[in-house]
């Protein structure tokens, strides 16, 4: 089970990011960092309690994994990790730097806390807003949470400025910004076309009262496909964290898979 989880090429990209643990002198020996990982993709992906973690099937306590979590999400463990998947697939050229497309979607939160707001779409229910940016094919490059009474235009720059620079497996600089950015009529705003005018990308921001709707998704589809898998990880449909930081760690960790089952398949 635990293999499954946490494939052998997975695990060797994620172990030489691992703090070393100090062992303390007669405590109880540390749980397995495998072990604990592929618990905390078993939550993420069955949507159980932490609690509900099987012990029988080689799993620590659900209270061990929650700790890793969030012990190794200060660390910006989940954070690297991803990037180094990212950087995976740059070096086979696989990301599609072309162009990118961003987009928005709201979850609900079942406990008030920090990068909460009143969901307008959900009758002013407190939510979660996760703002994405893909690249041409829906590989994940930036993500960035707020509440979810904040327009999409706001964090528009946070999202595109939350690309890592991802290195392409050959000498060089590494690359954070894509050549072009789709993005629907919310963006059309002035202070959005800026942005990306001083980022040297080229806005592909719909206009109000311009252009039909009929085609705006001719590109911007990848982005809410992308937005659909993060919902298939069925802790993510619900916000149950109170703190943003484990809600984003679990982001994480979910992108990450998403950018493995990719490279898994090349």
């Amino acid at each position: 089970m635990i293999d499954e989880l946490v494939p052998d090429v997975l695990w060797s990209i994620v172990q030489p990011l691992l703090p070393r643990p100090v062992q303390p002198r007669g405590g109880r020996p540390f749980a397995d960092p495998r072990a604990t990982l592929a618990g905390n993709t078993s939550v993420l992906r069955e949507g159980i309690r932490w609690a509900a973690l099987p012990r029988a099937l080689g799993f620590p306590s659900g209270v061990t994994c929650w700790r890793r979590l969030r012990d190794w999400q200060a660390r910006g463990l989940w954070r690297r990790v991803w990037e180094r998947v990212l950087e995976g697939l740059a070096s086979k050229n696989a990301v599609d730097w072309s162009r990118a497309s961003v987009d928005s979607a709201s979850v609900r939160a079942l406990s008030r806390g920090d990068l909460t707001g009143p969901n307008p779409t959900d009758r002013g229910r407190p939510g979660t807003k996760r703002h994405l940016v893909v690249d041409g094919q829906g590989i994940p490059l930036g993500l960035v949470l707020s509440g979810a009474n904040r327009h999409d235009s706001v964090c528009f720059e946070a999202a595109l400025d939350a690309i890592p620079g991802i290195r392409m497996g050959r000498p060089g600089r590494p690359r954070r910004r894509p050549d072009k950015v789709h993005g629907d009529k919310a963006y059309d705003l002035r202070r959005c076309r800026r942005a990306c005018r001083e980022r040297g990308i080229t806005a592909r921001l719909a206009r109000r009262g311009v252009e039909s709707s009929e085609r705006l998704g001719r590109h911007r589809w990848v982005v809410e496909r992308t937005l659909s898998w993060l919902n298939g990880f069925r802790r993510l449909r619900l916000r149950y964290e109170r703190y943003a930081s484990q809600f984003e760690a679990l982001h994480l960790l979910a992108l990450a898979l998403i950018c493995f089952r990719k490279l898994a398949r090349l």
